[in-house]
């Protein structure tokens, strides 16, 4: 009986050696893979700095304006003037396309009346 004991407690600890053996070496795949997205995203954030500072170049007004001086007699671009400018009163909003009343009548429908405006059960 005791041969058997051991022999259950030593496969018990090969066991358990084995699985630790083996989320240990899955922790450090985890923990590489996690460094590897720490240098990607490293990597593409520095990517986005340069392209926003060439944006912010190549947008720069003085430049711009050269463009659009040499390209006029095919473009025909004219620099914009403050009378090309209307107040926001005065932009067309779209109308929206649902109507307030009907999702209120939807809810009402849909859900249980209001416990206040209910009439008691006599």
């Amino acid at each position: 009986m005791r041969g058997l004991f051991y022999a259950m407690a030593a496969l018990a600890v090969m066991g358990l050696a084995y699985w630790a053996y083996n989320e240990n070496y899955k922790t450090q795949d985890a923990l590489r893979e996690a460094a590897q997205l720490q240098r990607q995203i490293g990597d593409q954030r520095q990517t986005l700095a340069i392209l926003t500072a060439e944006w912010a170049y190549l947008n720069r007004p003085e430049r711009l304006r050269e463009l659009a001086d040499m390209n006029f007699a095919r473009l025909r671009l004219l620099p914009i003037t403050p009378e090309q400018f209307v107040p926001v009163t005065q932009v067309p909003y779209p109308v929206p396309v649902f109507d307030l009343n009907e999702i209120i009548n939807a809810i009402e429908v849909s859900g249980d009346a209001d416990p206040a405006t209910e009439e008691p059960a006599q």
